[in-house]
């Protein structure tokens, strides 16, 4: 077939909209104890912190598979990895629903969804390479990652609502059948890839896994876009996690906290819709990748010392909606930099810089608070500082090749 003649096929929308939905149950399933943390350590009988690592293990677990699950995604296809994902996440959501009462059996519910995330997470670039050309990427990748988004925001917000309406055993059955419901919609319509490819012949084959990594490791540029996710992902999971505390101590109320959260995730979700859709027609990724960089800072130093409310929540948006938008970008302009490594090794190897340094960042910023008033402004210093250095290390990366 000529190269003039590249079919793309309108059915990538309903693969990724698929996706999107099993993505999104992921993180829903992830954060779910965190809006009701102390509600869920009276119900069980147990601490603030054993409710922590409900959702602490998700990190630790995706530590421990990632490359096993990068292998599967790279060597079998998106549909075949996003479908032991699904069905894993499917199972023990409702293994969780069923056994609500039992704390020790949610707990190992929580782990087997854990283990089901990286397959899922790990595949947005690999199904945006088999299914989109290569002006359409960064954008199929922006909506795989707000996918991500709006479950964490579905959960902040529906699970208190759940809880109070339906109890805590409920909320988790209606959780499972929801679970099990994406990962049906996933599993029948889903499809590994289109007749034809949507690129030139050939330049769709990337090389095997291992060889992949050692290339991606020995490049500079990949190399830099790991410390910049290590950053960026670190402080996002660090900032999430303590966003009460980060606020408490200037007066604002667990409910103006879940709040700033929200707004957080908002503008997350809006620059997630844009800032990688003018990244495709502008067929360009580092200058997107800098500005998000730059423009996340005023909304960092408005969170660490605003003391108006409405500021607050100004900078909490400022905030998302320039940090959470450059993740998708940054994940396919490292599949495009690495070429022929595989998608799906890149994308996991940047998502686990992130899991690392959450779980580096959230025990950081603890042990950095103010023994007087809790308060963190040390800590969110540091962030800021780190934030500098990963725009001085993104002037430093070269364009990517592949959109032009």
């Amino acid at each position: 077939m000529p190269p003039t003649a590249i079919k793309v096929y309108g059915y990538r929308w309903v693969v990724l909209l698929a996706f999107m939905f099993i993505a999104a149950m992921t993180q829903l399933l992830w954060i779910t104890f965190a809006p009701i943390t102390s509600t869920a350590a009276s119900f069980y009988g147990t601490s603030d912190l054993m409710i922590g690592l409900l959702s602490m293990i998700f990190m630790v677990i995706y530590i421990a598979i990632v490359l096993p699950s990068a292998w599967v995604i790279d060597t079998y296809g998106f549909r075949v990895a996003v479908g032991i994902g699904a069905v894993l996440t499917a199972v023990f959501a409702l293994t969780r629903g069923l056994f609500a009462s039992n704390f020790t059996l949610v707990f190992i519910s929580q782990i087997g969804i854990a283990l089901g995330q990286p397959f899922v997470l790990g595949a947005i670039t690999k199904l945006a390479a088999r299914w989109f050309p290569v002006e359409e990427r960064a954008t199929a990748v922006g909506l795989g990652t707000l996918a991500l988004y709006l479950g964490i925001l579905v959960s902040m917000l529906i699970t208190p609502i759940l809880v109070i309406k339906y109890s805590l055993p409920g909320m988790l059955v209606i959780y499972g059948i929801v679970s099990v419901v994406s990962a049906i919609v996933f599993l029948f319509l889903a499809k590994g890839k289109p007749e034809t490819p949507p690129c030139p012949p050939g330049s769709e084959e990337r090389s095997l896994m291992f060889d992949g990594l050692k290339s991606m490791l020995r490049q500079k540029d990949f190399i830099l876009l790991l410390i910049i996710f290590f950053i960026g992902l670190g402080m996002f999971n660090g900032v999430s996690t303590w966003i009460e505390e980060i606020v408490h101590p200037r007066g604002f109320s667990i409910a103006q906290a879940g709040i700033l959260g929200g707004m957080m995730l908002f503008g997350g979700i809006l620059g997630a819709m844009t800032l990688p859709l003018l990244s495709d027609k502008l067929r360009k990724r580092k200058p997107f990748i800098l500005l998000a960089l730059i423009g996340l800072i005023p909304g960092l130093v408005g969170m660490t010392f605003a003391t108006s409310y409405w500021l607050l929540l100004v900078s909490g948006f400022v905030f998302g909606f320039f940090l959470l938008s450059s993740g998708p970008i940054g994940f396919q302009y490292g599949a495009e930099i690495t070429y022929p490594a595989p998608e799906g090794t890149s994308n996991s190897l940047l998502l686990v810089m992130g899991q690392i340094s959450g779980i580096i960042f959230i025990f950081g910023m603890d042990l950095f608070k103010s023994v007087k008033n809790g308060s963190m402004t040390i800590s969110l210093l540091v962030l800021l500082g780190l934030t500098i250095l990963s725009v001085i290390l993104s002037t430093l990366l070269k364009e990517s090749p592949v959109p032009r």
